[in-house]
């Protein structure tokens, strides 16, 4: 595997690889990797000839008082697990490549980008689709593959993609894929690594709360009522704060103000320091009552 920091140096790389034809999929990431990382990895080697990585910690995704400083950084370690899984290229540029001085563009997706983690983390998204799509000019990949545990991000760079022509036949195609979760069944992600050993052993009451009241509503209980039980386990299970819990629309991501036959339920709550994230998709909404966010 090839790293690359530099940008002349990421295309001649880039262009020996079409010379030898084939596509190229890229697999974004920021680093600290775990398995749902490595799932995406090998899940863009099923499908193209070549497979590229970014680890690149986006400072404009991250608000004033969050965790850009503290977020882990692994470099040798994550290379490591790369190489193992058969990728070809890690492009790794330093902050000065992607946002050079005088840099001055930004990119804004509305509607997808509205509430949920839009709402709790002003600009986030920018930072998200801005340097999401200068990955994409970078790279030219033929796919790129995403994790469903940001689901909100996910819908926000196809939207993206979509809007600035992104996704025609020679450029990235978008690709989701399932949430990979820990055996307590805790969504894979590199913040749990900011979990105590008492918080982690709590975290794993969000997907099952989740689970339990989907349930509930898959048996017609009253969509807020269903809600706010989830708020009320989360909360004497050791979390100390819940930020949503919300019934949307899985394509637009609209609130859903009536029975809707494809729709999920996201969540985000807090424990210690660390925000956790999970969603999941909503059966037998066509019995759903009361719907209202929390």
């Amino acid at each position: 595997m090839q790293t690359i920091t530099e940008l002349e140096a990421l295309r001649s790389t880039l262009a020996k690889l079409r010379a030898r034809r084939g596509s190229i999929a890229l697999v974004p990431t920021m680093g600290a990797l775990h398995e749902g990382h490595l799932t995406l990895v090998r899940r863009a080697r099923e499908v193209a000839d070549h497979v590229a990585v970014s680890i690149f910690v986006n400072p404009r995704q991250f608000g004033a008082n969050e965790d850009l400083g503290a977020y882990p950084r692994q470099m040798a370690r994550d290379s490591a697990l790369l190489e193992a899984e058969g990728a070809e290229l890690l492009w790794a540029p330093p902050p000065e490549v992607v946002y050079p001085p005088g840099y001055a563009t930004n990119i804004s997706v509305a509607g997808v980008s509205e509430g949920l983690c839009g709402g709790d983390r002003p600009g986030h998204f920018d930072g998200v689709a801005t340097v999401v799509c200068k990955l994409f000019n970078q790279v030219m990949p033929d796919m790129a593959f995403f994790g469903e545990k940001d689901w909100q991000q996910l819908a926000v760079i196809r939207r993206m993609a979509r809007d600035l022509d992104l996704t025609r036949p020679d450029a990235a195609a978008i690709h989701g894929v399932a949430i990979v979760r820990e055996d307590d069944g805790l969504a894979m992600s590199s913040r749990n690594a900011y979990l105590s050993a008492q918080q982690r052993a709590a975290a794993a009451a969000l997907p099952r709360a989740m689970k339990d009241a989907l349930a509930a509503i898959a048996a017609g209980a009253p969509a807020s009522e269903t809600l706010g039980n989830l708020h009320d386990t989360l909360m004497t299970g050791g979390f100390d704060l819940l930020d949503y819990a919300e019934l949307r629309d899985a394509d637009n991501l609209a609130p859903l103000a009536h029975d809707n036959g494809n729709a999920r339920l996201f969540v985000a709550a807090r424990i210690g320091g660390t925000r956790l994230i999970d969603n999941m998709a909503v059966e037998g909404l066509e019995r759903v009552r009361g719907i209202e966010p929390l």
